[in-house]
C-alpha cells in the first residue's frame, strides 16, 4: 500500500478507536502494513506508554497485540460484509526483553483468520482459533522479538 493509504488507514483506525475503544486511540498506533494476510502496527514509546523502568508498559504492549491481531479480522469482516462478530477469548504473553523503544507488532495469520471467518459463516456456531503476534523494537534490537502473544479469537454469526 502507498504511504498515503497507510496514513489514511492509520487515521481511520484512530477515529474508530476514539469512538469505540479510546484506550487504543490514546497510545497512537500507526499502521505500517494491513491487508488480508498480515497486519503490522507501530506503537511509540512515550510517557503514556512507558513504565517506571522506561520501557513499554505491558498494558500498552497488550493493546498493540490486540490491534495487530484484531485489525485483520475487522478488515475481513468489513470486506465481506459479514454478519460475524468476534472477540478475544484468551490471551497469552511471553516477554523476552524490555521494550525500550517504539514497538512494532506483526501478525501474519490472515489466511488462518479468513478460514476461521468462513467456518463461522457456514456453521453459524462459535468458531475459535489462535493467532500469534510478535513484538520487536527494530531501532534497538532489529528483528529480535521482545514479546510473543497468542490470542484466541472467537467468532460467531449474528442472528
Amino acid at each position: 500500500m502507498p504511504d498515503w493509504k497507510m496514513l489514511q488507514a492509520t487515521w481511520s483506525l484512530r477515529l474508530f478507536a476514539l469512538t469505540r475503544i479510546p484506550l487504543i486511540a490514546i497510545v497512537r498506533p500507526r499502521l505500517l502494513a494491513a491487508d488480508a494476510e498480515r497486519c503490522v502496527v507501530r506503537l511509540p514509546l512515550t510517557w503514556l506508554t512507558r513504565n517506571h523502568l522506561r520501557s513499554m508498559y505491558f498494558g500498552a504492549l497488550s493493546i498493540g497485540a490486540d490491534v495487530a491481531g484484531g485489525l485483520i479480522v475487522m478488515n475481513l469482516i468489513r470486506a465481506r460484509r459479514s454478519r460475524v462478530a468476534f472477540l478475544f477469548k484468551d490471551f497469552q504473553a511471553e516477554f523476552h526483553k524490555r521494550a525500550e523503544g517504539a514497538v512494532v507488532f506483526t501478525c501474519l495469520d490472515g489466511r488462518l483468520l479468513s478460514a476461521l471467518l468462513e467456518r463461522a459463516e457456514m456453521s453459524g456456531e462459535r468458531e475459535e482459533n489462535t493467532v500469534t503476534v510478535t513484538a520487536t523494537v527494530p531501532d534497538k534490537l532489529g528483528d529480535e522479538p521482545v514479546a510473543t502473544f497468542r490470542l484466541t479469537i472467537s467468532m460467531k454469526k449474528r442472528g
